[in-house]
């Protein structure tokens, strides 16, 4: 059976909104704001974003957000690419997405955080409703997150609680990871439980397991940004090739029966070398692993101008390499609509949909 990966609806929990911009908007807001570039051709410059980013390594990756960032710091530029955000998750078949980004990286023009939140929600809305003029739907919502190395966090934590109401549905920290642990702001993680506000925190990729209990002990987290270091938490012990005895570690286990939702992103986590105890290969991924594991995995892109990608092109990978069937896509789907953040109306709408068409495409 030929899978029409594309048509397929999907849900997008990890998606950076200065990782998924078009390379010809950076060009043509480069030149507004008077920001130099590698290159001025929009497909040597997807091409520049590509390559930096392959590195293996994870600091030199957050480098190339230096060009996206650049060109986020207006109203208009802001709202621009939030707008073709939407319109590009949609015609990827996403049918629920969370725009994840770091408000305070969007002040050098004399923004207030609250600006930013609102112009990107502006731009959210006008994408939502082009989507609409053209016979479709999406729904989106803002991840609001901090910058784990910066002093803001209870700030933030602040900014995304007072705009509940304004489209943003959760709050998250990034950045650097090694050596700046959630328990920094903790003061934040604090505040947002008072508040009764979801949190998904950025863990288990730049560094290992302390880094994922702290996430869930003082984050609070309810779901795991990448999370595929959970697998140094496993020992798998294989004979000619077959797994033939697993034991769960207590971060590992603990995850696991609590079926806390994993925000993988493959080929991100190949580039930014989250998965090098493993390999470098997608066939190495510890991915395949989780998933027979029964850990409750979601497929994720991370940045799509980075790794030049898409969730059509990440669930294509992932089938070539572990030979998944519908079934399994089916299950990816609905982990991930099942740990959004949207309200449970929602949810069950999301669940609905994705369940019948995929039995469509099984033919039944």
């Amino acid at each position: 059976m030929t899978i029409d990966f594309r048509s397929l609806p999907k849900v997008s929990l990890h998606d950076h909104l200065d990782g998924g911009l078009r390379p010809q908007t950076i060009v043509e807001l480069s030149a507004e704001v008077g920001h130099t570039l590698p290159t001025t051709d929009a497909a040597e410059l997807g091409k520049w974003f590509r390559d930096a980013a392959d590195s293996g390594s994870l600091e030199r990756y957050l480098e190339t957000f230096d060009h996206t960032i650049a060109v986020m710091q207006t109203r208009e530029g802001l709202a621009r690419v939030a707008r073709e955000f939407v319109l590009d998750l949609h015609a990827d078949g996403v049918i629920y997405g969370e725009l994840r980004w770091a408000p305070e990286q969007h002040l050098r023009a004399g923004l207030t955080l609250d600006e930013t939140v609102e112009a990107v929600q502006q731009g959210i809305e006008e994408g939502i409703d082009l989507v609409a003029q053209d016979g479709g739907d999406i729904m989106i919502g803002q991840l609001v997150t901090a910058m784990r190395h910066a002093d803001r966090g209870l700030e933030i934590a602040e900014l995304a609680v007072r705009h509940r109401n304004n489209g943003v549905v959760g709050f998250d920290i990034a950045g650097a990871e090694k050596g700046f642990l959630p328990v920094r702001h903790k003061i934040a993680f604090d505040y947002l439980a008072d508040q009764l506000f979801p949190v998904t925190v950025h863990a288990g990729e730049g560094d290992g397991i302390e880094s994922i209990k702290d996430a869930l002990v003082n984050g609070r987290a309810l779901r795991l940004g990448h999370g595929v270091r959970i697998a140094e938490d496993i020992i798998a012990t294989e004979e000619n090739g077959e797994l033939i005895a697993v034991e769960l570690g207590e971060v590992a286990n603990w995850v696991h029966e609590r079926q806390i939702p994993l925000e993988l992103s493959p080929s991100s986590n190949l580039q930014t070398g989250a998965i090098e105890a493993w390999g470098k290969t997608m066939a190495q991924h510890p991915f395949g692993l989780l998933y027979d594991l029964g850990f409750n995995v979601t497929v994720n892109t991370d940045n799509r101008l980075m790794s030049e990608t898409s969730l059509t092109r990440e669930l294509e990978l992932l089938t070539e390499t572990f030979g998944y069937t519908l079934d399994d896509l089916e299950v990816f789907q609905v982990n991930a609509a099942r740990a959004s953040f949207a309200d449970i109306v929602s949810r069950e709408l999301m669940e609905a949909r994705i369940e019948e068409a995929f039995a469509k495409a099984r033919g039944e």
